[in-house]
């Protein structure tokens, strides 16, 4: 069209100005053009044709997807807080600056915003940096907490995978200065119960300390400077075989073969407590002061572990590395073994499901006189997990209840809107959770097919001479079996039925 056409050549003109750095006023007035060129555009075509589509790397979510995510929600908030955490929220943006620099290489997948009002923004990356920079900024040096909210990466997504631009994170940290390991067992015991309570299949929880990463890196040959990209190479462990790892050491960041070599002796090994003694036995490794410090730690984690009950999915994990700069003592990633579905003759895999370790560095960046506040945490991997849940659900075709209605208020006869309307407005004010279909005359057996197709378990059936008799009919979906109940105890007779459902 001519008129499609004249709107194209008018933004080249301006394009072309602003390249130019023309006059802003002559620039002004050119794009002032141009939007009176689209608006008359948009007015003569009637109604814009738009492209209907969530952006790259995010979904909406169905009633039946978010009934799904509330059921983990409530386990994972349950579990927090049986271990007695408060609950915090931050804002969806920080300072840019509170951001920059405490990722590591993954500081390229943080979301700039455009500056507005003077101040540089970016979308939070996690919710663990925010709640540095909230300790540090209240000057809270001892709090237990959790934190759910969404997060965004510039990331590749794989949504099949559970892996997207925008996502939730479930956060639980405990801040302040206690015994060693103490904290670090606990939140691993939270990740253990969080994992089994979902059902979600075989696991391992890997697990490594930083300062044991760094005194290898120094043994091994690995210079100072070179300590956090390495770290990101072999954080790609679980992805990819030591081969290209090690090409991308040797290749790309100028790792000596040797030391690669030496790397490679150590990050292949896994196991448990006889592994931390062997260690701490090697002639190189023992005389490092930091790997001494974290073997011995570790070997302390280990005790808790055992008393908690679940070294049977712990193993001591030299590859674990866990590519963030802010990390500085033990690090942990649990990872499902299988996908238990037997529909699926591929398992997806949906790599970590939860991760976390000790970062007590962290709040002394924010605080003015750097004054250091310990922290250990664990965030769980929750849209992954959501993915394998959909899954599940879907292959064992378990139909799944968007509501939580627990009865339908029905009448089998005409003219009994307002009885029905006067019935769950008392229902409702007693604390039930009651719908009616919004008819002044409905059938009775569409009434009751709306309760077949949405899985509400009871029907309060209001009639001529129940209303004379002062009860109520109370109809069990599922048998079909009907009894007469006293107005007055209606609310206890449905509270009763419906905790047995």
């Amino acid at each position: 069209m001519a008129e499609e056409a004249a709107v194209r050549a008018q933004a080249e003109t301006v394009r072309r100005l602003k390249q130019d750095k023309a006059d802003p006023d002559e620039i002004a007035k050119e794009v002032a053009k141009l939007l009176d060129m689209k608006a008359q555009l948009g007015a003569d075509e009637g109604k814009q044709k738009f492209v209907l589509k969530t952006p790259k790397g995010t979904r909406d979510f169905g009633p039946k997807e978010m009934a799904i995510r509330e059921r983990a929600f409530k386990a994972i908030i349950s579990c927090f807080k049986r271990h007695g955490a408060e609950v915090i929220d931050t804002p969806v943006f920080e300072l840019k600056e509170t951001l920059t620099g405490k990722y590591g290489e993954d500081s390229k997948l943080i979301y700039d915003l455009k500056d507005q009002g003077g101040e540089l923004l970016s979308l939070r990356y996690d919710l663990t940096v925010p709640f540095a920079r909230y300790l540090a900024m209240n000057k809270i040096t001892n709090i237990k907490r959790y934190h759910i909210a969404k997060v965004y990466r510039r990331d590749n997504p794989a949504m099949t995978r559970g892996r997207y631009r925008e996502f939730y994170q479930c956060d639980f940290d405990i801040a302040g200065q206690f015994d060693p390991m103490i904290p670090d067992a606990e939140c691993l015991k939270i990740v253990h119960e969080i994992l089994s309570d979902l059902q979600l299949g075989d696991f391992v929880i890997k697990v490594n300390d930083r300062r044991i990463l760094d005194g290898m890196f120094a043994v091994c040959g690995v210079p100072d400077s070179k300590f956090r990209t390495i770290c990101s190479s072999v954080d790609k462990l679980d992805k990819v075989p030591w081969e290209e790892v090690r090409s991308e050491m040797v290749g790309e960041k100028g790792l000596s073969p040797e030391a690669a070599d030496h790397i490679g002796e150590y990050v292949q090994l896994h196991g448990g407590l006889e592994l931390i003694e062997r260690l701490l036995q090697d002639p190189k490794l023992s005389q490092n002061k930091l790997a001494k410090e974290g073997l011995g730690d570790m070997k302390l984690l280990f005790e808790y572990l055992t008393l908690f009950g679940i070294m049977g999915k712990i193993s001591f994990d030299l590859s674990l590395a866990r590519g963030l700069d802010y990390y500085t003592g033990v690090i942990f990633e649990a990872v499902l073994l299988q996908q238990e579905n037997e529909h699926v003759e591929e398992p997806v895999s949906v790599g970590s499901v939860a991760g976390g370790g000790r970062y007590d560095g962290l709040v002394g960046m924010f605080d003015p006189k750097g004054r250091k506040v310990p922290c250990v945490g664990v965030s769980i991997g929750i849209e992954r997990i959501f993915s394998i849940l959909e899954q599940k659900l879907e292959a064992s075709e378990e139909k799944i209840r968007t509501t939580e209605t627990q009865v339908l208020v029905a009448s089998a006869q005409k003219k009994l809107l307002e009885e029905r309307l006067k019935l769950i407005s008392e229902l409702w004010d007693a604390g039930i959770k009651a719908e009616m279909l919004y008819k002044k005359n409905p059938k009775l057996l569409n009434q009751l097919q709306y309760c077949e197709e949405t899985g509400i378990p009871l029907v309060a059936i209001v009639g001529e001479q129940e209303l004379k008799d002062g009860v109520v009919k109370l109809r069990i979906v599922a048998t079909r079996e009907e009894v007469n109940v006293r107005r007055e105890s209606l609310v206890e007779e449905i509270r009763i039925r419906t905790s047995q459902c």
